[in-house]
């Protein structure tokens, strides 16, 4: 057993009975992994949408799998087309992935797809200093509606997908399904790459009803 300076001992058995949680918890996750890394092989990607780039050029799915990678995850950003601003909770994520960017695509290839023109993708870009982030406009496919990144009437929904290619063959491999799971209070469905709220979590305070201020 360690112990840390000063604590008492209503702390140490506190802390001791929350450790045996934590462990719980820990060998949960790992099952849920394992259980993931099972799934059964998905469906055929529907078609091999035509994204455009930050400049305006024509980049197919199938491309955006980089050289010796056969995992390609993507996360659905949401920018309303008509809307002024893009999501402040998605563009909290972008601010930690870009980051990380480089280090992701030394296993797995990443990129970012949205509704909105990729002109205004590109300034976003920029004012955020987003220059690792590989992210592409989905305007004129229905990518979007398709994999549950957008709702029929428009609306615009945080989803992340993985894929992979075996050959030629591209199929859906998972996606953050939980977000429709109908839980109570935020699904939490990609926390996992939001290291935000991880932190929180470590502290007292926890996260609340804290949410970061994104607009500098």
């Amino acid at each position: 057993m360690i112990t840390q300076p000063n604590e008492s001992s209503e702390y140490r058995v506190a802390r001791e009975a929350l450790l045996q949680q934590e462990i719980a918890l820990r060998a949960k996750v790992e099952e849920v992994a394992a259980m993931r890394l099972s799934l059964p092989k998905g469906g055929a990607l529907r078609e091999n949408y035509q994204f455009h780039d930050l400049d305006g050029a024509s980049v197919a799915l199938s491309d955006l799998f980089q050289p010796d990678s056969d995992t390609l995850a993507i996360y659905s950003f949401m920018f309303n087309p008509t809307a002024e601003n893009a999501c402040p909770a998605c563009t909290s994520v972008m601010d930690g992935l870009n980051g990380q960017a480089d280090q992701i695509a030394q296993k797995i290839s990443f990129a970012v797809v949205s509704s909105k023109d990729n002109a205004s993708l590109a300034t976003l870009c920029a004012d955020r200093g987003w220059d690792k982030l590989r992210m592409f406009s989905a305007v004129g496919t229905s990518y979007q509606r398709d994999y549950r990144g957008e709702t029929a009437d428009g609306a615009q929904l945080p989803m992340l997908n993985v894929f992979e290619r075996s050959g030629d063959t591209i199929t859906h491999f998972w996606s953050s399904e939980i977000f429709f799971a109908g839980l109570d209070g935020h699904p939490r469905h990609v926390d996992q790459i939001w290291p935000l709220w991880n932190m929180l979590d470590y502290t007292r305070g926890g996260r609340g009803e804290f949410f970061p201020d994104v607009s500098g």
